[in-house]
């Protein structure tokens, strides 16, 4: 069978186009969704409170360590607008990735183990850096440069996430789709703007190069979707990956015709 190729520019099945992020083993990271949502702290208000006001563990944690200091550092991701999973003392994917997030946003070189400069900064945190001044109450803005996604509703923080967005590197993939053989080209890149959600998908969306869960579409094919695999560098085919715990939240956190604004 003759392989035609198809160009294509993003990375999911929209209504009108085709494209997919495919979402390749880089790392194995399974978070376990939890489908609580209790309210956010708004971080504004978490940075006003000084080291005396919070005392932090101070025990150094790597990945897979369990116990009380593990809940108190899952109960503060949470409280500050991060999503580490259930707090169950254990330290999981879900938990790994929210670390990740909150070390991308206070200027700390994200590691897996928890260490003095991390318990310090969720002492007295910071703010994420907001890329839309005078930006809609409820929008969601995704910062290419950290890596990091930001969701405002009602003009508060409600969710921070570690993403990998676009590897920004050509790409020639060979699938079969609608019982026909083909290739897909295209460019890996996420690309900056102003745009709106538009549909959904829930569970798994099967597309051209693999399956998006829970994706939430914002720039034609491009969405926000669940992935198994959330590298610390940018890895999709030009969607936006997220963890797969956040991603069973988001939905009903992210409505539709929402903006979106992406900036490097």
């Amino acid at each position: 069978m003759t392989v035609g190729a198809v160009l294509l520019t993003g990375c999911g099945t929209s209504a009108t186009q085709v494209r997919l992020a495919a979402a390749p083993a880089i790392t194995s990271i399974t978070p376990t969704p939890t489908a609580a949502t209790p309210t956010a702290t708004a971080p504004a208000a978490a940075a006003t409170a000084g080291p005396s006001a919070i005392a932090a563990p101070k025990r150094t944690l790597k990945l897979g360590a369990k116990g009380e200091a593990v809940m108190w550092l899952q109960n503060r991701l949470r409280g500050l607008g991060y999503r580490p999973g259930k707090a169950d003392g254990r330290y999981g994917g879900s938990t790994l990735t929210a670390v990740w997030a909150f070390q991308k946003v206070n200027g700390i070189r994200p590691t897996s183990t928890i260490a003095k400069r991390t318990w310090t900064a969720l002492e007295n945190p910071r703010t994420p850096k907001v890329l839309v001044k005078n930006g809609q109450p409820t929008r969601a803005e995704v910062n290419l440069t950290k890596q990091i996604m930001v969701l405002y509703v009602g003009g508060e923080v409600k969710l921070i996430t570690h993403i990998s967005s676009g590897s920004g590197v050509p790409y020639c993939e060979t699938a079969t789709w609608q019982g026909k053989k083909q290739r897909f080209c295209g460019s890996a890149s996420t690309p900056t703007g102003d745009f709106k959600t538009t549909w959904r998908a829930k569970g798994w969306h099967r597309s051209y190069l693999g399956q998006l869960y829970n994706p939430i579409f914002f720039n034609g094919g491009i969405a926000f979707h669940g992935a198994l695999s959330v590298p610390l560098y940018p890895a999709s085919h030009g969607c936006v990956r997220m963890p797969m715990n956040v991603a069973v939240e988001l939905p009903g956190l992210l409505g539709k015709g929402v903006p979106v604004h992406v900036r490097r």
